[in-house]
């Protein structure tokens, strides 16, 4: 799996860029604001339907133009796919997989497999439950197609359900109605507590070594998943919560309320990590993504490193750049001393400053 050009037209403050990618490790050096984290953006949006940032698409689109477009060549399994993206000011995006237009955008993902780092990692520890949430559900979305959809339904019985317990308020009557909402959401949601658990339960096997590892010896870590029914089943927590959800008119629980727990020694990171044991909880993570997918697909992710060695102490650094080699890796970072110093191989080198990039070797 690998990507092998990019294309961009009237994208952030690209007008026109055209890169063909190694197969390797491709470097994108310059100052800051100057548009090396875009590249990474437009690549992961391509293979995600997302940006990483969280940005809508009309704030993507270059100033004073009303479409962006993105081109992306990548090759899985020895078969080329032609991804074009165009992004509207004023209506949803359009997707092509080799020039055929595709009706959802559930059918991009799977095609190709990235792995994001960046500084903003940390808050996957540190922030509340729904960032845990967001990084499990694309996990597992972008590797079973059953789950982003069995996700997807769930989502618009816990919109239709809370819009009903809205509505009993004024009308008390609606209320049997509540039970045809609940046996879907039940459906759906222990099938999405089954995925997740399972997921987790194999991170686990992963994550323990590489933070052994990480942290010289020192910090046993274990993951967990927290229901928020507990050992209850859904379907008795829903029924024993009732009362309370038609009084706030929301649902209380379900997975929609779940989280996952990282204990070091009986210490939850969460909450009581410093902020280098969170830094190091969550490089962990993101080095387990590389092996899950890897599991999953039988090939390796294309990795996209925004900035993060700068984040990193020298020991991390190293950890980082030895478990990412023969993987085909994009890094944007300010300056080369810490690929000189690690005698890191550059297969390609590109300049980027005020939106050109140059190739250097």
């Amino acid at each position: 799996m690998k990507i092998k050009s990019l294309k961009l037209k009237n994208y952030r403050n690209y007008d026109f860029l055209s890169i063909d990618f190694d197969e390797n490790t491709n470097i994108f050096y310059g100052d800051n604001a100057q548009g090396k984290t875009n590249i990474l953006e437009s690549v992961y949006l391509c293979g995600t339907t997302k940006s990483h940032r969280g940005t809508k698409d009309k704030d993507i689109i270059q100033f004073g133009k009303e479409s962006s477009h993105i081109e992306l060549i990548t090759e899985k399994n020895e078969i080329d796919y032609q991804i074009d993206m165009h992004l509207k000011k004023n209506s949803p995006k359009g997707i092509a997989i080799n020039k055929l237009p595709i009706k959802r955008a559930s059918e991009l993902l799977g095609i190709t497999n990235f792995v994001f780092f960046s500084p903003e990692d940390l808050n996957i520890i540190k922030n509340g439950p729904g960032e845990r949430r967001k990084f499990i559900d694309f996990e597992l979305s972008q590797l079973n197609k059953l789950y982003l959809s069995d996700l997807s339904n769930y989502n618009k019985v816990i919109n239709q359900r809370n819009h009903l317990l809205k509505e009993i308020s004024f009308n008390g009557k609606l209320e049997s109605t509540l039970d045809v909402w609940d046996e879907q959401l039940v459906q759906y949601g222990n099938r999405i507590i089954e995925a997740r658990n399972n997921l987790i339960v194999f991170l686990n096997s992963i994550i323990s070594k590489i933070h052994l590892s990480l942290t010289g010896g020192k910090e046993q870590l274990s993951i967990y998943y927290e229901p928020s029914n507990g050992d209850i089943p859904l379907e008795q927590v829903l029924k024993r919560n009732r009362e309370r959800d038609l009084r706030l008119k929301s649902t209380s629980s379900g997975p929609h309320r779940d989280d996952i727990c990282f204990m070091v020694e009986n210490v939850d990171i969460r909450t009581f990590g410093s902020q280098g044991q969170q830094r190091t909880v969550a490089l962990s993570l993101k080095l387990s993504e590389i092996e899950l997918i890897k599991k999953y697909t039988k090939q390796n992710p294309v990795l996209l490193l925004d900035d993060v060695l700068s984040e990193l102490d020298k020991n991390r650094q190293n950890y980082l750049l030895d478990n990412i080699k023969n993987i085909q890796t994009l890094i944007t970072c300010t300056g080369l001393d810490e690929f000189v110093n690690h005698r890191f191989s550059i297969n390609k080198l590109f300049h980027v400053k005020q939106g050109q990039v140059t190739r250097e070797n």
